[in-house]
């Protein structure tokens, strides 16, 4: 029986790995982390490839090799990784008894033919996206959901802006409220680091900033994510992307028809009620309205609303951290559950 305290981090070269690294270095339950990388660049430290890391004691740096990894002593292992290498490797470790955390899209979908369609690689790992627990622990860690965190060995984690989609609408789709027929428009923007850190011309510095810019209108990758997890159809939905000139953070906008006239209390009072006891969500006082300077370098995801004369037309903004829990501290939360400790735990 492997001790899950034991992890290995693959990929902790990216954003989110390095985003990672920081968390679990400093995790109490975290007994080991071993970090893994494709080019040691001669490290056997991770302050030695990154210096911020000196004084934060023992974190070894060894070359990426697939049976390195599945023949160690890890229990856990998180995939900060591309996707195909995720889809490749995630089932050898799984086999050899490892639980796995998946930062990549890999196993976020039922179907291999989504994956394929969005994502435009063929799902050879077709067997394990049946298996796989969605990691969005406000949706999926109740002992009374059919796919439930606690038990999972394979955790996918969402995407940066499908989280911050999905928590905004979720209220609203579990209670149908939304009208029938209506149109959804999530208009969502993002810092750089949300690209990932591949060199590419359009994030140079001289690019990004003084700049605004939209892109990959209907046609960007987490649009799947959001149909599935909120029941919506895809001619209902309009989600359209943005590339703000800061490092990190999302702030997603999201205009909604109501199906029945609604106070601004009941709102309210829905959406505290469906996240309550849920200590990552964060519903904003009536009157103000969540920002980014409030969840960057955090775990929370920050809601609040603004509703029209009428009582029909709802608006929603959903803030948080594309690094955090857009990605490696939403990653650590789903660890959380695997352990059965506190979902907050190392977050705070």
């Amino acid at each position: 029986m492997r001790d899950p305290g034991q992890i290995a981090v693959l990929g902790v070269t990216g954003y989110s790995g390095l985003e990672l690294a920081q968390l679990l270095l400093r995790h109490p339950s975290a007994k080991s982390v071993v970090f893994y990388v494709r080019d040691t660049q001669g490290a056997k430290c991770l302050s030695e490839l990154f210096p911020r890391f000196r004084g934060w004691g023992n974190a070894p740096v060894r070359k990426l090799v697939e049976e390195d990894v599945t023949e160690s002593s890890a229990g856990t292992a998180f995939l900060a990784t591309p996707h195909e290498f995720s889809a490749a490797i995630a089932p050898m470790l799984l086999e050899g008894g490892v639980r796995v955390v998946d930062l990549s899209a890999a196993f976020r979908f039922k179907s291999g033919e989504t994956l394929t369609s969005w994502y435009k690689f063929p799902a050879h790992h077709d067997r394990w996206l049946a298996e796989a627990v969605y990691g969005l622990p406000e949706l999926y860690a109740s002992a009374a959901s059919q796919n439930t965190l606690s038990e999972a060995r394979l955790i996918a984690n969402p995407g940066c802006y499908s989280t911050s989609v999905i928590l905004a609408l979720h209220p609203l789709a579990q209670a149908e409220w939304i009208a029938p027929g209506s149109s959804v428009v999530a208009d969502c923007k993002s810092g750089a680091s949300g690209a990932g850190k591949e060199p590419r011309k359009d994030l140079h510095f001289v690019e990004v900033d003084e700049n605004f810019k939209a892109y990959n209108l209907f046609s960007h990758r987490h649009t799947p994510e959001i149909l599935e997890h909120t029941g919506l159809l895809a001619e209902h939905l309009t989600f359209t992307t943005h590339l703000l000139p800061i490092a990190r953070g999302i702030l997603s906008t999201i205009y909604v028809s109501l199906s029945e006239k609604r106070t601004f209390e009941e709102v309210e009072a829905l959406f505290r009620q469906c996240y309550a006891g849920r200590p990552m969500i964060r519903i904003s006082a009536a009157g103000a309205l969540p920002e980014l300077q409030h969840v960057t370098h955090t775990n929370y995801c920050d809601l609040g609303f603004a509703l029209d004369k009428s009582g029909r037309r709802l608006i929603i903004v959903s803030c948080l951290d594309n690094l955090g829990k857009g990605a490696a501290g939403q990653a650590v939360q789903n660890w959380n559950h695997m352990l059965g400790i506190e979902e907050q735990t190392a977050l705070q």
